[in-house]
């Protein structure tokens, strides 16, 4: 038991003085009462109370039980994040600095990476991230994964996860020769087995895949269903409006838990 022990003796002992002056505090109804200033005035006794410690002085810390976490924040910089005539890479942008300024101020031991996915992937050191820029490029998002996977399993955490911002489905993928093959028509099964390869390689590491869907196009859902099935990850289909919300709420949520 995690005991207050200044605490449970000061209950105590203001339990003890109670009795010791003759009264308790409360009258034979239940209620509160006072001494009567016409009866006669117990004795001082010179010897200090004895402090008898009883089941409702006893008060205990409430603590919570936070595992330490490695994070990393995968942002689609894709050319679809911009299309339409809605910015989504900007609040995308904005939510992942107010998790990193979360983590660096009431997490200090837990870390958080940024990696950028786009035609390939790439890590970027979190003071560039305000300055990060959607471009031409498609989402080649078996890359991202790896890289990373890559960097989580590199961190001794007892969590690690990966959050992972996008609108569009997998069209890009990089080749074992480093060419990047790309097919933005429909979801190419060849782009789709390399990206669950890359998921089930997650799962197996122990590395758990939250994803943010900021579409809801019905190709695009059965795909962040079929990531989740095998990263046993949560999928939230939200907007630019939600999406700081979602992400923060599930990012403490996981924090809570205790580990054993």
């Amino acid at each position: 038991m995690n005991l207050d022990v200044p605490g449970t003796l000061l209950r105590a002992v203001a339990r003890s003085m109670r009795r010791f002056d003759g009264t308790d505090g409360k009258d034979g109804n239940g209620g509160s009462r006072g001494r009567d200033s016409s009866s006669p005035v117990a004795p001082v006794d010179p010897v200090a109370p004895v402090i008898d410690l009883d089941y409702p002085d006893l008060m205990v810390h409430q603590s919570e039980y936070r595992s330490s976490a490695a994070t990393v924040l995968m942002l689609d910089c894709s050319h679809s994040m911009i299309l339409y005539g809605e910015d989504r890479f900007t609040p995308a942008k904005k939510v992942a600095l107010a998790l990193t300024h979360l983590i660096r101020t009431q997490f200090p031991g837990d870390s958080i990476r940024i990696v950028l996915f786009h035609d390939s992937a790439e890590e970027i050191p979190i003071g560039k991230l305000a300055q990060a820029q959607v471009g031409p490029y498609h989402t080649n998002t078996a890359e991202g994964l790896k890289l990373a996977r890559r960097l989580l399993m590199a961190q001794k955490k007892d969590m690690r996860q990966i959050i992972m911002i996008t609108d569009g489905k997998p069209s890009a993928l990089t080749l074992p020769d480093g060419r990047i093959y790309i097919n933005s028509a429909g979801l190419d099964p060849k782009i789709l087995k390399a990206t669950f390869h890359e998921v089930a390689a997650c799962r197996k590491s122990g590395i758990m895949i939250n994803t943010f869907m900021l579409a809801r196009e019905r190709s695009l859902v059965e795909f962040v269903k079929r990531v989740c099935e095998i990263s046993k990850g949560k999928a939230y289909f939200t907007n630019t409006m939600t999406l700081g919300q979602y992400i923060l709420m599930d990012f403490m949520r996981r924090k809570t838990r205790r580990v054993g």
